[in-house]
């Protein structure tokens, strides 16, 4: 609560009237430390829930982003004994169910502990829920759903709309990352597709030791991804590990529809011959075909650098406003492939349009879908992994390859060419219809009979809150006289009663004033991209001295 009611004053400086007070970056750092020490505090659900959060630019400024990426999802194991009973109740006996069991897990998370064990002769991984962790779930997601209407009072319209998806993604994405069942039925569909390569392993389920509450998979060891020393020391080429494993994630969304959505270092390894290994799969999702569709092309239009492409498709997605500024919006995704090219930006340009988004991208709302930001999540966290494995990997290159090879480029210019083609049948009708219409307007034009018909929208309620204003004025404007009249003639209770009702009329007046209208969002985007370019920019500079 504190630390919304000084997100309340930041936004209006008093509860009902006056302009928002502008705060340093330092100290909105300084508060996303608090905000992440009272996660901490929270316990297991809260922590997931920062974590998440942490991938949500659309929701948090970006020194919230960068402070919460440092949410590590490690807590202190549960006791041994509570974790063999949740087993043994599952799967039976310890010792008569496996060959051998570490009791010391080798991995353990906010919602469950990994352990070896041995079963016919074969290593395993056993994945065991949390004990109790249900019920400690469930009361913490009827928490956030009874403080999210309050929570939505101290934000704006556009983030409102994220942040409402966000707690429902949340709450979905908690429950199945708690369902083993669901885990070992996605892990065995995305198998299914790479059985057959050699280069990419995903370890099998051990379907007689496995249950909703535990999971049971063969242990395959490996050099996480980025440990880039080791990796250099067994002599593996980074590069082309990187550029497998986005054509990976590529393949899994546009083509399979279902993938592996926890693409952080922990989670992949690398094994001496370079083949990549993807661990935990509780969090995973699905793509439907319109979204896969819309992915590509915005990939074939990110490759083929045509940027009004790239926002039509975010439109249709619907994570930018049709409204949005699209030449500020136009400028900024130009400045996103050259970063992502690796190409040089001038500075002057960065400053430039840096001081323009901080008056104009504050009106679009970027918001994400809720089946869209586990997507996006995946691609930042694979980009950065593979950033870490080559510096000067360029995602889009890979992209464009990948695109190309699978045909989606050839069947985008075929497709093109077949609108192109309707558009101009299209047209040659209307010109053959057009002519006699127009000569029908104008003969009643020369007659005087011709009516047009004029309608007024006010969607966004302008005319009502101008006639409130002049409401409002009119009740001030007479109120100012009458206290002064009253004040003369000694009415003293009188007066007070005027003073009064004309004080709440001003200060209603006031606030109509100074309250933001429509949908506005913080540019935490464009705010975060120019960030790291700018520490970028210096940690290079730094190297070179």
């Amino acid at each position: 609560m504190p630390l919304l009611l000084r997100w309340l004053r930041d936004r209006r400086r008093y509860v009902l009237f006056g302009p928002s007070r502008s705060i340093t970056s330092e100290e909105r750092r300084d508060r996303a430390q608090q905000l992440l020490d009272s996660l901490l505090t929270l316990g297991p659900t809260f922590i997931k829930f920062g974590q998440i959060l942490s991938t949500r630019p659309d929701v948090l400024p970006p020194e919230y982003i960068e402070v919460l990426t440092q949410l590590q999802d490690k807590v202190p194991p549960a006791p041994w004994p509570e974790a063999k009973a949740v087993i043994e109740d599952d799967i039976g006996p310890i010792e008569a169910t496996f060959d051998d069991f570490d009791t010391d897990p080798i991995s353990g998370a906010s919602l469950g502990q990994v352990y070896r064990a041995t079963v016919d002769g074969e290593e395993v991984a056993v994945k065991v829920r949390r004990p109790g962790i249900e019920e400690l779930v469930e009361a913490d997601l009827t928490a956030i759903k009874w403080a999210l209407p309050l929570l939505l009072y101290f934000v704006d319209d556009a983030r409102a709309f994220s942040l409402e998806n966000f707690a429902d993604e949340f709450a979905v994405t908690i429950r199945e990352e708690m369902d083993y069942g669901r885990e070992r039925d996605m892990l065995v569909e995305i198998r299914q597709y790479y059985e057959d390569d050699p280069k990419i392993r995903m370890p099998p389920v051990v379907d007689t030791h496995s249950s909703d509450r535990v999971l049971t998979m063969e242990y395959i060891p490996g050099t996480k991804i980025t440990d880039i020393s080791e990796l250099d020391a067994q002599g593996i080429d980074r590069t082309e590990i990187a550029e497998r494993l986005t054509r990976t994630y590529l393949e899994m969304i546009t083509e399979h529809g279902v993938y592996h959505a926890d693409p952080h270092p922990g989670n992949l390894a690398v094994q001496s011959d370079g083949t990549i290994v993807f661990y935990d799969f509780g969090m995973s999702g699905r793509v439907d075909q319109f979204l896969q569709e819309k992915i590509i092309e915005f990939y074939i239009a990110v490759a083929n650098r045509d940027v009004d492409e790239i926002l039509d498709v975010l439109v249709e997605m619907g994570t930018l406003s049709p409204d949005a500024d699209r030449q500020t919006m136009a400028e900024v995704m130009e400045l996103a492939i050259q970063d992502a090219r690796g190409e040089e930006i001038e500075t002057w340009r960065v400053q430039e349009i840096l001081n323009r988004v901080e008056g104009t991208i504050y009106e679009f709302p970027f918001r994400l879908p809720e089946n869209l930001a586990l997507v996006m999540r995946v691609a930042t966290v694979v980009e950065g992994v593979c950033v870490t494995l080559d510096p000067d990997f360029d995602f889009i290159e890979v992209a464009s390859d990948f695109l190309t090879e699978r045909g989606y480029r050839e069947e985008s210019i075929q497709k093109i060419l077949s609108e192109t083609g309707d558009d101009l049948v299209a047209a040659a009708r209307s010109s053959l219809k057009i002519p006699p219409k127009l000569d029908r307007a104008l003969n009643r034009v020369e007659r005087e009979s011709l009516v047009v018909q004029a309608e007024v929208r006010d969607d966004e309620g302008v005319i009502d809150q101008l006639a409130g204003r002049i409401v409002l004025g009119l009740l001030v404007a007479a109120g100012i006289p009458t206290t002064a009249l009253l004040y003369v003639e000694s009415a003293f209770p009188a007066v007070w009663g005027a003073v009064g009702l004309t004080a709440v009329a001003g200060l209603w007046l006031i606030r109509s004033f100074t309250r933001r209208k429509g949908i506005r969002t913080a540019p935490g985007v464009a705010d975060q991209y120019f960030d790291e370019r700018q520490r970028h920019r210096e940690s290079q500079e730094s190297g070179d001295d």
